[in-house]
């Protein structure tokens, strides 16, 4: 079996790779450098050459080839080879008529725990958006779907400018309100996307503990990774990192730094289904968790529950209603959410099928807003 051609399309709001081999397997991937596609499409081209007449699966071997065939690193790279990754596995299974989780060593759990992701996608009961009304109402309706986990971003509009005690007292009164609609047998994750310095991350950090976040996730710019697992050594706030980070190397570097007890590898971004595997085992190895990033798609969620379902450090996986929408439809999955959980499926390959003609007639939307927040001195938010 040798691959005949690998097709990338930017379709949707999404990057998706399609590779078919001469004897008519195909396998799906996607790429999760949402803020670059573009980029990452013409990385693509660039494997193509080396990719044609090959055997599909060397999975392995085409990961390391791909990603030293040049002297140059980067998220672009890995989210393109990571979408080549994810299509290989998918073939592989298809294959030997099989799951990817079967692959992988198999059936840890019968299900798959999800959190989800309460975003502008998830309008709440009140239309009350982000305020503690909101968010309180929009926690009780995610746990009458089903729901055991939550996550939100707490902080307010205009933190960029606040005092430290305006952030602190307009954060705690969104964290007490959806830690109400929840209830105690409910986790709430605290997701900051990396908005805070580590001055005020910390100081946040401990005004938050009443309420045990599962976990306070990505605080500070991911420009550091010492500066990242730096705050994991002084705050007992439970941490999260990595959904920015994409390979093995930055993982364990972080971890021999003294963080995070959460790693948030990407499935789409941190090498694909064989380097986030491999990450599973580094966390392991230092009794951390895995919490798989994920909010782009069903591509996505079916790639990230494989690797779910076969390590023993799975927490919960990342999911939003994005999955369910319109524009998803021309997805075909094995992955169907039932209530707060997706029950594992006896799927082959990565259990996940799409019309790829239709695909490429939906006209793309780029998710590269730069609505970058700007201080009230004019100085760009995120900077330090």
């Amino acid at each position: 079996m040798k691959i005949e051609n690998v097709d990338s399309v930017l379709a949707g709001n999404s990057h998706i790779v399609r590779i078919v081999t001469d004897t008519g397997i195909e396998g799906i991937g996607q790429s999760a450098c949402w803020g670059y596609m573009e980029a990452t499409d013409s990385v693509i081209s660039s494997f193509r050459e080396y990719l044609l007449g090959k055997d599909p699966l060397q999975i392995d071997h085409h990961w390391q080839y791909l990603y030293r065939m040049g002297p140059f690193r980067g998220s672009i790279l890995t989210a393109a080879i990571s979408a080549i990754d994810i299509a290989l596995w998918d073939i592989k299974g298809k294959f030997l008529d099989t799951s990817v989780w079967q692959l992988l060593g198999g059936k840890m759990r019968e299900k798959i725990r999800l959190h989800l992701l309460m975003g502008s996608d998830r309008p709440d009961a009140a239309d009350q958006g982000t305020t503690p009304e909101g968010l309180r109402l929009n926690a009780m309706d995610a746990v009458s779907e089903g729901y055991t986990a939550i996550k939100i971003d707490p902080l307010p509009d205009g933190y960029e400018s606040m005092t430290l005690s305006r952030l602190i007292f307009e954060t705690r009164e969104n964290v007490a309100a959806l830690r109400e609609g929840a209830g105690l047998d409910i986790d709430i994750i605290l997701e900051i996307h990396r908005k805070l310095t580590p001055m005020n991350a910390l100081a946040l950090a401990d005004e938050l503990l009443e309420f045990h976040p599962l976990f306070y996730e990505d605080p500070i710019q991911i420009d550091s990774i010492k500066s990242q697992s730096e705050i994991a050594t002084k705050t007992t706030m439970p941490l999260a990192n990595g959904e920015r980070m994409h390979n093995i190397w930055e993982f364990r570097e972080m971890f021999e730094l003294g963080g995070s007890q959460y790693a948030r590898p990407d499935v789409g971004l941190a090498g694909g289904i064989t380097h986030v595997k491999k990450i599973a085992s580094i966390a392991e190895s230092y009794h951390s968790a895995i919490v798989t990033h994920n909010y782009l798609g069903p591509v996505i969620t079916a790639a990230a529950c494989n690797i779910d379902t076969s390590i023993p450090n799975f927490i919960t996986q990342e999911y939003s209603t994005i999955d369910e929408s319109k524009i998803n439809k021309i997805f075909n999955s094995d992955w169907i959410r039932n209530g707060g959980y997706i029950n594992v499926p006896e799927c082959v390959g990565i259990g996940i099928n799409v019309d790829f003609e239709k695909l490429k007639k939906q006209t793309f939307e780029s998710r590269l807003k730069q609505n970058i927040p700007i201080r009230n001195d004019g100085s760009v938010g995120y900077s330090v």
